[in-house]
């Protein structure tokens, strides 16, 4: 049976970062991870949603291609997991291991930190094919 408390989604989120190719590891190391069952309205409101389902993840910080030494960020970077947002995704899919939708999501969201887009990551993205 697969575990879907706060503290699985934090272990395979923690695990999917651990497999990263130790270049990428390095510099996401000091990223830290956040999961929550649900994205709070102002992080709905920035991207324009309504249906707090369509939110599993968020990038928060400064990607490595803006970062500058002389402009230090105020906040760590930040990677968001929304546990339910996903947990309803998982359940629609009906196709897909749980942790490889969050180490999916993980990814996803590392991949802003080092500056890319979602057009970016679009491209190469296999996930939904």
């Amino acid at each position: 049976m697969t575990r879907t408390d706060a503290d699985s989604f934090e272990a395979m989120a923690r695990a999917a970062l651990a497999a990263l190719p130790a270049p990428f590891a390095a510099r996401a190391a000091d990223v830290v991870l956040r999961v929550e069952d649900w994205p709070d309205d102002a992080m709905l409101a920035e991207f324009g949603m309504e249906d707090p389902r369509e939110l599993t993840g968020l990038y928060d910080g400064i990607p490595l291609t803006e970062k500058s030494v002389s402009d230090p960020a105020p906040f760590p970077d930040t990677v968001w997991l929304f546990r339910e947002p996903i947990l309803t995704e998982w359940r629609e899919r009906g196709n897909v291991a749980l942790e490889d939708l969050v180490a999916h999501v993980v990814v996803h969201e590392i991949a802003h930190h080092f500056g890319w887009s979602d057009d970016d990551i679009a491209e190469i993205d296999r996930w939904w094919e």
